[in-house]
């Protein structure tokens, strides 16, 4: 091994980064870690140091650090040897408006070791991944602290965090709430004052003859002063600041028109002799209802954004706070952060699950439709599974918790769900673009309308030019276009979750939109996953109960339901053990069974091995055109035995595929069995494309050559043999009641066990990003076309301007609007409802979750 890796040895050399890697087991090991960091893009010397298990990279002067980063533990993983790598998310107060989101995703990235850094302005939060040892959340908080925001890592729990994310909301929507209104009150005898005088002539003389206009002026900047020093104070501390910096955001906005209005009017009131003859105005009503306006509106979207959250909630509030526990052989309440992993727990009807657990005793019916959306409820007896959070409809069960606090399912799906909420989509990188120069450009058209004013428009100008620039930094809103996407996302993931579709990674969300091709596998996705021998054909000289013995002793190793099969069909005859048992992937078994060698599977394995199938020849033919699949049983080298075996295909199956169709999406199957037996299956339920014969660790070059064909695909399954052809494809949807391998490589996850779930994922993922485009366009449309009319373009033609007031409404109602379309998506039906079989006399655990 070379002991470093050089790019480019005459490039002035950057920062040095230490990366802690995982997986290294040899200097081999170290060799192809060093050299996976050497080739990555902006790397000029890296060294592995497999004592240390530490990379050592030297950067290229001027390269994109958190590029460089992602780029590098990307290549490790790939690799095999994945960096160490951490996690914090932030509360962050004092973001304003998009610009914000910016300046704080700006300071993370420059952050040491950071390679991802997301900010979410709808949920006020930062989520960062950094390499470990390189940064800590201390020091990301004070990176953030610095530019300007106040930020406190979140801490791990049981969705504890998210309730204090809520209970942190529900605070700062009572100070909205609470500075609107007193800037209401100061706002209205101003308003009255000034606007009812223009309004109703005689009451504006009445009120001058009464009091004169010189005190009524007086009390309006008495008034309007109150406001800026109290309830619109927070503009002017960060929005000034800010714009010193160089950074200025919508504070600044705000602070500027609001208080270039004030500043006029004060100038107005008391040096009005410094002013061009007849320019004299005060403005204390449009700059005391520009700050009344703004507050009123941040309330409402402060109100909104409590709302967009409302589905973590409800997920979170599933939880008991205490559980019955047996301690020292009594039965006691204890607190939920009290019970343990092993405790016995006792549940009464119409109680929740606590945690995570598995019946010991009792029988009963559990309603699990919060967390898989199945709407039925499921059985349960002794060894079934509960989920933390279901309700036990009738009857007593005792249960032994397995899984609490961050482990149980419903803290996973509360922590997935909020990961998924804090993904950017690719569809907001235009918004960002322009929320990168938009204040600036605003500050920029302002200047410029005032100056055009002042040139062209009829002396005295500078009233109407004063008031015309005022209106185009009131009338400008990047809050709009800072919610216009995650405010969506968050509404339409939180309902995808109550509906029991799981985005684990957020950009999956969009991605599932596009695809045009579903493909699905075949056992356990579309059919029921517990297939039954229909008919066993036996070879010459072979018994048919003697052999069903021996394939069941043989089977009696495996947990596929194929497996299960046998041992069914076999019934209660007690079994030999078998020996030396292997599992050939997607192809069958092999065993020894009472000193003989047995080997059972398909036609292809039997094939593979030498033997010839031809003595089932009419059999398979049978078989094949009934649409079940053939499993052959070998006896030291001897064809045996020919078993029928099908698998039904679950109830909605055929409904699932047709809802695809006329969603304009083609759907294809991918299966191991024979291509006879799949193609029937294929025209019972209306499938479109056929991939069968297919090994497991070709499934992914099935997706490949889909994807040639039609486009984009996403891929349902539910098994670890279906997890290549999940990351293959655009987006994976792991049915839940699949493998933990699938889950952890899909982009979603179908908490039940149903192929509606992919139809409904779908159907969800089209109508969020609908309404994201629908945000966009609002948030575009409204600048483009608002700020130039606020700038005065039309009063040369038509006479019409743009009042500041007016201004100030209009933005805060932009901002609003976005959140009230988003919430919207909160009222989402799914678009087939799941429909569950139960077997007679068979246990609802299996199943299950």
């Amino acid at each position: 091994m070379s002991d470093t890796a050089i790019l480019s040895p005459t490039a002035p050399s950057g920062p040095e980064i230490t990366i802690a890697i995982d997986g290294m087991s040899c200097a081999g090991c170290a060799g192809r870690a060093e050299r996976a960091l050497a080739a990555t893009a902006g790397v000029q010397r890296a060294v592995v140091n497999f004592a240390t298990e530490q990379g050592t990279v030297t950067a290229q002067s001027g390269t994109d650090m958190v590029a460089l980063n992602a780029g590098m533990a990307e290549a490790l993983g790939k690799a095999g040897y994945p960096a160490r790598v951490e996690e914090v998310v932030f509360d962050i107060t004092g973001m304003s408006c998009a610009s914000c989101v910016g300046r704080v995703e700006q300071a993370l990235r420059g952050a040491s070791g950071v390679i991802e850094a997301h900010v979410n302005f709808a949920d006020d939060s930062a989520r960062v991944r950094y390499f470990a040892g390189q940064n800590d959340p201390a020091r990301l908080a004070a990176v953030i602290t610095a530019a300007g925001y106040a930020a406190t890592p979140r801490a791990a729990s049981g969705g504890g965090a998210a309730g204090d994310s809520a209970a942190r909301r529900q605070a700062e929507e009572r100070r909205a709430g609470r500075a609107a209104a007193i800037a209401g009150i100061l706002t209205l005898p101003v308003f009255v004052t000034e606007m009812g005088g223009h309004l109703v002539p005689p009451f504006h003389h009445w009120l001058v003859g009464i009091f004169g206009q010189g005190p009524l002026w007086t009390a309006q900047f008495i008034l309007t002063t109150l406001i800026f020093l109290w309830p619109g104070s927070g503009f002017f501390t960060r929005g000034i600041p800010a714009l010193f910096k160089g950074a200025p955001d919508m504070n600044s906005l705000v602070a500027l028109g609001a208080g270039a209005a004030y500043a006029f009017s004060v100038v107005s009131l008391f040096a009005p002799a410094v002013l061009p003859e007849g320019a004299a105005e005060v403005y204390f009503e449009a700059a005391a209802v520009i700050i009344a306006l703004i507050l009123l509106g941040r309330w409402l979207e402060a109100r909104a954004k409590g709302q967009a959250g409302a589905a973590i909630r409800a997920l979170i509030n599933l939880r008991p706070d205490e559980a019955e526990a047996r301690r020292d052989g009594v039965w006691t309440s204890v607190p939920l952060d009290q019970v343990m992993v092993g405790d016995l727990l006792r549940l009464r009807p119409a109680e929740r699950v606590a945690v995570d657990g598995v019946v010991r005793e009792g029988e009963s019916y559990v309603d699990e439709s919060m967390i898989t959306g199945e709407p039925l409820p499921v059985a349960k007896s002794r060894g079934a599974s509960l989920i933390a959070g279901s309700i036990n409809t009738n009857g007593s069960l005792q249960y032994e918790a397995t899984a609490v606090g961050v482990d149980t399912a419903l803290a996973k799906i509360v922590a997935m769900v909020e990961r998924a909420q804090g993904a950017k989509l690719p569809v907001q990188a235009l918004a960002d673009r322009v929320v990168r120069v938009f204040v600036p450009a605003v500050i920029a058209v302002a200047i410029l309308t005032v100056a055009a004013w002042m040139v062209f428009a009829p002396a005295p100008a500078l009233g109407s030019a004063l008031v015309a620039g005022v209106s185009v930094l009131i009338i400008a809103c990047p809050c709009a276009m800072g919610l216009a996407t995650p405010t969506s996302i968050m509404v339409g993931t939180g309902r995808a979750a109550q509906l029991g579709v799981l985005f684990r990674k957020g950009d999956a969300l969009q991605r599932l939109s596009d695809i045009k091709v579903m493909a699905f596998d075949k056992t356990g996705t579309l059919t029921e996953g517990r297939p039954q021998v229909r008919a066993t054909y036996c070879a010459a000289g072979f018994d048919r109960a003697e052999v069903l013995r021996l394939a069941a002793a043989a089977e009696s190793g495996s947990e596929h339901p194929v497996a299960k099969a046998v041992l069914r069909a076999a019934g209660d005859v007690p079994l030999p053990e078998a020996e030396g048992f292997r599992a050939l992937i997607g192809a069958g078994i092999e065993a020894r069974v009472e000193g003989r060698e047995m080997r059972i599977g398909s036609v292809r394995m039997m094939t593979e091995a030498g033997l010839d199938t031809s003595v089932f020849a009419d059999e398979l033919q049978q078989i094949a055109q009934s649409g079940a699949s053939a499993l052959l049983v070998a006896i030291d080298g001897t064809l045996a035995a020919l078993m029928s075996v099908a698998d039904a295909p679950k109830a909605s199956a055929a409904a699932a595929i047709n809802a695809l169709h006329s969603s304009g999406i083609k759907v294809a199957m991918i299966t191991g069995d024979a291509k006879a037996s799949a193609e029937a299956v294929a025209k019972l339920l209306g499938i479109d494309h056929v991939e069968a014969e297919v090994r497991p660790e070709d499934k992914a070059a099935a997706i490949k050559r889909l994807r040639g064909q039609f486009g984009a695909v996403g891929f349902t399954g539910d098994g670890i043999n279906d997890a290549p052809a999940l990351a293959e494809a655009e987006v994976g949807l792991a049915i839940g009641t699949g493998t933990d391998v699938a889950i952890e490589s899909a982009d979603v996850v179908l908490a039940s066990g149903d192929p509606v779930g992919a139809v409904n994922a779908l159907d969800l993922s089209r109508r969020t990003m609908r309404n994201i485009r629908q945000n966009l366009f609002w948030a575009f449309a409204y600048n483009v076309a608002l700020i130039p009319v606020a700038a005065g373009v039309l009063y040369p033609a038509f006479g019409v301007s743009l009042s500041p007031m007016l201004g100030a409404g209009a933005m805060a109602f932009s901002s609003v609007f976005v959140l009230t379309n988003a919430l919207r998506l909160r009222a989402l039906a799914p678009r087939l409802a799941e429909r569950r079989m139960f077997h007679e006399g068979e246990p609802a655990q299996q199943k299950e979750a």
